[in-house]
């Protein structure tokens, strides 16, 4: 059958750099379960395994266990019961008290509302805020800076869906450096629907800084539309920050957390915190698009934002552990790429990755990531996370000599893996 698809099956169906990398995770770990040859996964966002934040799951796991059948928390109804649409009561309240305990905000469990993944919270909000408006206008997205996050690029129903702006490179020592916000270039015309920055930034681990997100707030309120801070990585869980910052909420801004990060990927559980007509319209498209959300998320997550544990585990364990891990990964790149090579690599301020940028590469970083994959090494070509630029941007040869490596597989792999990147490309720099 030679199916025709729509519009919209165009945007979704037919392939997108987030579903070539999903599928590279998946088959790769698919295919070491099986026994066959092991790839070296440098390019997923998958989570690390942590031993203490495994046997907190498994923990709670059996707590809910042993709660008696029909009473509140326990297994059968987490797994057997259809929650409200935005999310489990129980859990809503707690997130709620929570937050404005830790930050000083003043929400209720009206300003909160689940999604089955951040992920799925980007679709709803951006189809929702932009695209063609009911007066005929067409709006967009605005991206302060790019690059950004992969699985934006492919969300929208209609085709040219969002503006962004090239980042000032800050150049620093001899093999860093940094992106930030270029203000004086940065516009807001009539025609955006809303801000959109991710922080830490995914791919880059770029954290703007305060002064950068309270200048951007300060962009929206002016032109009075919202302000979209995906906090996948940030505060208060899993708060993979090692940069000085400050999570910010407002009416005007729609703070997106997530499970995945803290290490539960698997539940799909996405977090909206927003006005409450924000709020309210997330739980309408939740109810239309799957009825429900998934329960257990909130259900092994609960207890523990309730005793503020989290924030524990979050402080004493996770940030920590991945702190030293990006410490480690940066030292081997020092220690594997010879100085004379004319790379850098962006900052680390949080999130799960290493941003490496390799100054007039001889071939293009697709090209790159295909060589690397013969190697038995995946990263993601960089050139994914620079969309939404205009036409003259887009010939910027930087869009192409950068790609993103994770540090959160084990250290024999990782150090394995940098030390082919290394030798791979010294060698591309040779011809």
């Amino acid at each position: 059958m030679n199916t025709e698809f729509s519009t919209f099956g165009e945007r979704l169906c037919l392939g997108s750099g987030i579903g070539e990398l999903m599928d590279d995770l998946g088959n790769a770990l698919a295919e070491a379960a099986a026994g066959g040859e092991e790839m070296i996964m440098l390019g997923g966002g998958q989570p690390a395994h942590i031993p203490e934040v495994d046997a907190l799951w498994r923990k709670r796991m059996d707590e809910m266990m042993d709660v008696p059948a029909g009473a509140h928390g326990c297994f059968e109804s987490v797994v057997g019961n259809y929650d409200p649409p935005q999310g489990t009561p129980v859990f809503l309240k707690s997130l709620a008290k929570m937050l404005n305990e830790h930050f000083g905000w003043d929400l209720t469990e009206k300003n909160i509302a689940i999604t089955a993944g951040g992920q799925t919270a980007f679709f709803f909000l951006f189809n929702a805020l932009a695209g063609k408006m009911p007066d005929g206008r067409t709006k967009k997205i605005l991206l302060p800076l790019v690059p950004e996050y992969i699985g934006y690029a492919n969300q929208s129903v209609d085709k040219d869906f969002f503006k962004a702006y090239m980042p000032i490179i800050e150049e620093i020592g001899e093999h860093e450096f940094k992106y930030r916000v270029d203000f004086d270039a940065l516009e807001v015309t009539d025609d955006i629907a809303a801000i959109c920055v991710s922080r830490p930034t995914n791919p880059t681990g770029n954290v703007l800084t305060d002064g950068e997100v309270l200048r951007l707030a300060d962009l929206a309120k002016l032109h009075n539309i919202p302000l979209i801070i995906d906090n996948a990585y940030g505060a208060p869980f899993p708060n993979i920050f090692f940069a000085e910052a400050n999570p910010m909420w407002d009416e005007q801004v729609i703070l997106i957390l997530s499970l995945s990060k803290i290490g539960l990927p698997g539940t799909r559980t996405g977090i909206v915190v927003a006005s409450e007509e924000i709020a309210s319209a997330v739980s309408s498209m939740s109810a239309i698009v799957g009825l429900a959300n998934n329960n257990m998320g909130q259900a092994l997550m609960g207890p523990l934002i309730e005793s503020g544990e989290i924030l524990k585990v979050s402080n004493e364990i996770v940030k920590p552990f991945y702190k030293e891990k990006s410490l480690q990964a940066q030292q081997w790149i020092k220690e594997f790429f010879p100085d004379h090579l004319p790379y850098r690599q962006h900052v680390s301020e949080g999130a799960l990755f290493l941003w490496l940028w390799f100054k007039d590469l001889p071939i293009t970083t697709q090209e790159l990531y295909e060589r690397l994959k013969a190697r038995g090494v995946l990263v993601v070509s960089g050139h994914h996370f620079f969309f939404g630029l205009n036409e003259e941007d887009i010939q910027w040869a930087h869009t192409d000599e950068c790609i993103r490596v994770t540090y959160t597989m084990a250290p024999e792999a990782v150090k394995s893996g940098i030390e082919i990147i290394a030798n791979e490309v010294a060698m591309i720099y040779s011809l």
